[in-house]
């Protein structure tokens, strides 16, 4: 979001907020204030979640959601998504009055960030709503106190993470890459991941992947996907399989079916396939679809825009 929040009148504004994947994502110690430290790629893809805000007349916060995750994921306090708008209203200094509905599209808990994406989507939705003049580091830093993941989720494209994700630079990426996104009936808390990360370690398993100079040039050249998947790298992926060694099973299937890479997303426990082009990708998805062990199976390519594009 360029500048100030435009002010838009209307009774409600809606938000389309993409996924977002890491095609590297290094994971360092853990720092002084429990978090780890990150050298990571953010790059948002095409699977998209929608975030209306709509007025009401009675004070307070209300959020419905439909699609995935709907009647399970939480609506109240712990909703991201009602932390945003909470925030928004107590940095506008008013009383917040909003319906927030959450279309949801991007799987739950799969390591796709969309509880931040839609936290990311409400920030927007509600300083549209409410006419909110905010600039980028004001809305940068709202963001950052909700989650690692929101700032990205604000701007999407492609971007270097650093800090504990939140310290963004934009990478001018040249091309688009094709994705299968194969979902499972397990979950991994991202906290779990990262403790499974520190005890495979004073095993000697893992070490931290700090360099992220060929992975941004090879996006920033418009490499080929057969070159991409030999850079693709997550810190994060065997302890992902050391909880869930199911997980090992689905990527090696979806290899057999002909991905050029397989790649957990973030903390798991969704899986990315790599695929050469979107003719690819389409025969990809059918045959892990058919193979089974996935819950669900998406077709998604990046960069995408983000909210505030």
């Amino acid at each position: 979001m360029s500048g100030q929040t435009a002010p838009l009148k209307g009774e409600s504004i809606s938000v389309d907020v993409p996924a977002k994947i890491n095609p590297h994502l290094g994971v360092g110690d853990p720092r002084a204030d429990g978090y780890h430290a990150l050298s990571t790629v953010y790059q948002a893809i095409s699977l998209h979640d929608t975030v209306t805000a709509e007025r009401r007349e009675e004070p307070g916060i209300e959020v419905t959601v439909s699609g995935e995750g709907a009647g399970t994921l939480p609506t109240g306090e712990d909703n991201l998504a009602h932390k945003a708008a909470k925030l928004i209203a107590l940095y506008a200094g008013i009383e917040p009055a909003v319906r927030l509905h959450l279309n949801k599209r991007i799987p739950v808990a799969g390591g796709l960030a969309g509880g931040s994406a839609d936290a990311a989507g409400a920030l927007i939705a509600c300083a549209r709503l409410w006419e909110v003049e905010i600039g980028d580091a004001e809305l940068h830093r709202l963001a950052a106190g909700l989650g690692s993941d929101v700032p990205f989720c604000l701007k999407g494209g492609t971007a270097i993470g650093s800090g504990r994700g939140e310290e963004l630079k934009p990478v001018a990426a040249e091309g688009t890459w094709h994705w299968v996104v194969a979902t499972t009936d397990t979950e991994i808390a991202t906290p779990e991941c990262y403790k499974e990360v520190d005890r495979l370690r004073e095993d000697g398993i893992g070490r931290y992947s700090s360099d992220v100079e060929q992975i941004v040039r090879a996006f920033e050249t418009g490499a080929s996907a057969d070159e991409l998947a030999r850079l693709l790298v997550n810190d994060m992926e065997a302890a992902a399989v050391s909880l869930r060694p199911q997980l090992a099973s689905l990527m090696h299937g979806g290899l057999e079916e002909g991905a050029l890479a397989a790649h957990v997303s973030g903390s798991g426990p969704s899986i990315l396939f790599l695929a050469t082009d979107v003719k690819h990708a389409v025969a990809l998805a059918r045959r892990i679809r058919m193979r089974g062990g996935a819950r669900s199976v998406h077709l998604a390519h990046g960069p995408v825009s983000g909210p505030a594009a």
